[in-house]
């Protein structure tokens, strides 16, 4: 058996024993994750051009920014170029959220699992990892 084979059969253990069981991205519609996902990219910015980039509504997006303010995920703020002008961003619960919520493992299970192993066994893990994935983006189709 070569490499590739010992790790395609260990992967779906691995996968089993630590993927998240808490119903992957729980509670977050696609609406409300769309918004978070495009302020994290793009920094404080206002509903209305918050709209335009997501292609919605502005009455939509400022009643899912409502919803997502309510959940202390977004906050306004004022434009310090203007005044006027009124700006969301994430809070840290918000850029939080964002992480968890992309998370495919459940880091308490891994962090449970990784304290059973040394410091070079696991330092090994996580550079085979690294490795490995970027071998892959030098693949060519």
């Amino acid at each position: 058996m070569d490499a590739a084979d010992e790790f395609c059969e260990c992967f779906p253990a691995a996968y089993l024993a630590f993927h998240r069981r808490d119903g992957r991205r729980g509670g977050l519609s696609n609406a409300s994750r769309a918004v978070l996902q495009h302020l994290s990219r793009t920094g404080p910015i206002s509903i209305g051009e918050a709209a335009r980039h997501l292609d919605r509504a502005q009455s939509v997006v400022s009643e899912i920014v409502s919803q997502l303010e309510g959940h202390g995920l977004l906050e306004r703020e004022p434009d310090p170029d203007n005044r006027r002008r009124t700006l969301v961003w994430l809070t840290p619960a918000g850029l939080e959220r964002l992480r968890t919520d992309a998370d495919v493992l459940d880091r308490t299970l891994v962090a449970r699992a990784m304290h059973h192993l040394d410091e070079t066994t696991r330092r090994g893990l996580i550079d085979g990892l690294n490795a490995l994935v970027s071998a892959s983006r030098k693949e060519t189709p």
